[in-house]
């Protein structure tokens, strides 16, 4: 007699692929869920900053700031660097850039929406 049959159940790679995707995709909004994350990336557009750079220019409390970062790099948005006694954080991929550049034209799209809408009452 012959062991039973186990059911043993298929594993679309490519299903898995979009899983991780997803998941990914949810994870990288979620690191940017945050007002003063949007602003410290909008800050590091033109380069590297300190962390008391990044607070003076958004008049932030440094405790604020660390802990936005923090958030940042364990997303891998920001990547920092030691130098003295200074840490500097920059952009890992300035293509994120674009993204809030895409929501900065969403925003816009839908003030320009309200504003027709309003012309029309």
């Amino acid at each position: 007699m012959s062991p039973p049959k186990s059911r043993i159940k298929k594993v679309d790679p490519l299903a898995v692929g979009r899983d991780k995707l997803v998941e990914f995709k949810a994870e990288f909004f979620k690191a940017l869920a945050h007002p003063i994350r949007i602003r410290i990336l909008d800050e590091l557009r033109d380069g590297e900053l300190t962390v008391s750079e990044i607070r003076d220019h958004l008049d932030i409390e440094l405790p604020n700031v660390s802990q936005q970062l923090a958030i940042l790099k364990a997303q891998q948005l920001v990547v920092a660097r030691k130098q003295g006694n200074n840490i500097y954080y920059s952009c890992v991929d300035p293509t994120v850039f674009k993204l809030l550049d895409v929501a900065k034209k969403i925003f816009s799209n839908r003030l320009a929406d309200l504003q027709e809408t309003l012309n029309q009452l």
